[in-house]
């Protein structure tokens, strides 16, 4: 997938619609910041490890939080400088670390502990909605995993909502690419070897299991229904 998210919002209206595309993370001052956890980084112990989750969120989160602030203002230079074929040829860049920072900003969302909103199943009109589509819930856990488990290297696997038919479906992304376009992204589990290997080592199937006992069923059905 090209640099798509960013690439027409770049070459057409500058860096500040590029932010605009970014609808749903946090800026201050202009500035892309790392978002706060709801909940603490030991939290979604024993499926997600502290350590993990303070690695994934502190570090590798903040890298792409300080890639697209640094794509930004070499856009903005680029720009003021009348030099708009250096700034369209920033497009994998601001893709890349945009879209890195708002999987992210969805995927901890996504999240909650067991002890709280973490796990079980939807109710309500999204448990309608992926029975319709899917058949059962369980069918479209298996479908989730399995598309999971297709992704040769890093993506994300996404549950993600057709704007128009309002049909549910299970799409995957390669690298950092985000769910654009004609689908609205619901709920997406990360593939990508930090999100696990510490814990889980090549055991990666062993995560695509665990981790949807932590999935904040609340917050995915606020999202559809908000499409």
């Amino acid at each position: 997938m090209s640099a798509s998210l960013f690439r027409t919002a770049l070459t057409r209206h500058g860096a500040l619609a590029a932010k605009r595309s970014l609808a749903g993370t946090s800026f201050v001052r202009g500035k892309a910041t790392l978002p706060d956890l709801k909940y603490d980084y030991g939290a979604l112990e024993p499926y997600i490890s502290a350590r993990i989750m303070e690695l994934h969120h502190s570090k590798h989160h903040q890298t792409y939080v300080n890639g697209l602030n640094s794509a930004l203002e070499a856009i903005s230079e680029a720009e003021a400088k009348g030099d708009f074929t250096k700034a369209a040829s920033l497009a994998p860049l601001l893709n890349f670390h945009g879209g890195g920072h708002l999987n992210h900003t969805l995927f901890w969302e996504n999240l909650a502990p067991a002890s709280r909103e973490g796990g079980g199943e939807p109710d309500g009109a999204l448990k309608k909605a992926i029975e319709t589509d899917f058949g059962s819930f369980e069918t479209f856990r298996k479908q989730m995993n399995a598309a999971l488990t297709g992704i040769q290297g890093s993506g994300w696997a996404w549950l993600a909502k057709d704007k128009d038919s309002g049909n549910l479906a299970v799409v995957t992304r390669a690298n950092q690419d985000p769910v654009t376009g004609q689908l609205v992204p619901l709920m997406g589990i990360d593939a990508w070897e930090h999100a696990y290997y510490l814990q889980y080592e090549n055991r990666k199937a062993e995560y695509f299991e665990a981790i949807w006992n932590v999935i904040n069923w609340k917050t995915v059905a606020q999202r559809f229904e908000k499409t």
